[in-house]
């Protein structure tokens, strides 16, 4: 299934270890992001028009905690070589706050939000730590492919995930069921992550804290250093800046598409799981695509390839009145923002310098997380907004439900085109120019 490409510094078996990690967070995403928790939440344990909003806020208060926490956590994990330990902490705490969402029922709002805020935060706060793994398994030339494995593996583990829930709820019904999927979720991510923590070797010593100085403090000052550093990184900056915008339009589209069908088209849970099934199926086919087209042609036109497909297909969406063509636009949707994500990532490890990866993903993840407060909220208060006033015009309340979710599908075309334009802006030959003269400064 893998290109057997080894790197000096790694192992196949690291390699696939890594992998497997996202098989586990990847099931995370498809049940309780992308197909059962976000649908459940908006339409049972809320309800209404003020589902969507809430769903919003509660994203946007996860991205929140993470872009205040990331940096100075990837600082200390630099220093200290505690990347594995504080994505152990990460993993477990985002599998215990899954599975405790079996507890949330209609009406449960405050314990709905406050459980998925913690899972949330913790599975993105993981990801740093995890992304920042990626030098250590592969070489700058190998990052697109080793990426893009990995996000095709997760794929896989999305849609084994969902195919179990499905096939729960075809035989058994309900919505216990739907509260089990939780439990079942948490356990297969814990399980998948076992590997990674077995059979990966962190690379690099741990330094000496200096006399006087403690973890905590050591690690502002190292991200304050950072901080006037990335200044001379200035196309990595430019790039950071316009992943800060496309990836909330990302952001939006996924978190909200499972209430989009439920809501535009209808759909009960076991048509949501299998509109997820498809949509990680072609995930799959763009993970490994766009990987290696970044191998060959480079991460920025990939990117650019990415994000026009990715615009096409929400404006289509915009438009879309057939259920089957939900299905259709969805895969397209799956296989353009697989790539955007696996190829983001890999073109920060290929523009961070040596041995400040996790600093410079920490900067990577307060970009995007700090995006995502943005984008989910807004979305969530549009599409509420929007509702409210087509039903005062005199809308009945499902026909103004799905207009504001259209007119908040259109904030989602700014972000992505915005993003777009800066992208295209950026200029990797003078990037490793600017690389060249930081290190000689």
């Amino acid at each position: 299934m893998f290109k057997k490409i080894i790197s000096p510094k790694a192992t196949q078996r690291e390699r696939v270890s890594w992998y497997f990690y996202d098989f586990g967070n990847s099931a995370y995403a498809a049940v309780v992001l992308l197909a059962v928790y976000s649908a459940y939440f908006k339409g049972q344990v809320v309800g209404g028009a003020e589902g969507s909003r809430l769903w919003g806020v509660a994203i946007g208060i996860a991205m929140l905690l993470v872009a205040i926490s990331s940096p100075v956590l990837g600082t200390i994990a630099d220093f200290s070589k505690i990347k594995k330990k504080i994505l152990f902490f990460y993993t477990i705490m985002c599998c215990l706050a899954t599975a405790s969402l079996f507890f949330v029922q209609a009406g449960d709002i405050f314990l709905g939000m406050l459980l998925f805020i913690v899972a949330e935060f913790s599975y993105r706060s993981a990801q740093v730590y995890y992304n920042s793994l990626l030098p250590d398994i592969a070489t700058p030339e190998e990052m697109g492919h080793v990426s893009g494995n990995g996000w095709a593996v997760g794929s896989v583990g999305g849609v084994v995930c969902l195919l179990i829930v499905l096939a729960l709820i075809q035989t058994i019904g309900g919505t216990i069921v739907v509260r089990l999927s939780f439990i079942i979720t948490a356990i297969f991510f814990i399980l998948s992550s076992l590997p990674l923590f077995f059979f990966i070797k962190e690379r690099g010593q741990s330094n000496t804290l200096p006399k006087g100085e403690n973890i905590f403090g050591l690690a502002f000052k190292r991200l304050a250093v950072t901080a006037k550093e990335v200044r001379n990184y200035k196309q990595f900056v430019k790039f950071i800046i316009a992943f800060l915008i496309y990836n909330d339009g990302i952001i939006m589209t996924m978190n909200f598409a499972a209430i989009l069908g439920a809501v535009l088209f209808g759909m009960d849970q076991q048509q949501l799981i299998i509109f997820m099934i498809v949509v990680q199926l072609t995930s799959i086919v763009g993970a490994f695509l766009f990987g290696n087209i970044a191998d060959h042609f480079g991460g920025k036109i990939t990117l650019v390839i990415s994000l026009f497909i990715m615009i096409g297909a929400v404006v289509w969406m915009i438009f879309n009145y057939s259920l089957t063509v939900f299905f259709i636009i969805g895969g397209i949707a799956g296989f353009a923002l697989t790539g955007v994500q696996s190829v983001s990532r890999t073109m920060v490890g290929q523009l961070s310098p040596e041995n400040k990866s996790a600093e410079f993903y920490g900067f990577f993840a307060v970009a995007g997380r700090t995006s995502s407060f943005i984008g989910p909220t807004l979305y969530g208060i549009v599409a509420a907004e929007a509702a409210l006033y087509f039903e005062r015009s005199g809308l009945t309340k499902l026909i103004a439900e799905q207009t504001g979710q259209r007119y908040a599908l259109a904030s989602v075309i700014v972000f992505l085109l915005v993003g777009l334009i800066i992208l295209i802006t950026v200029n990797l030959k003078k990037s490793d120019i600017d690389t060249q003269m930081a290190a000689q400064v």
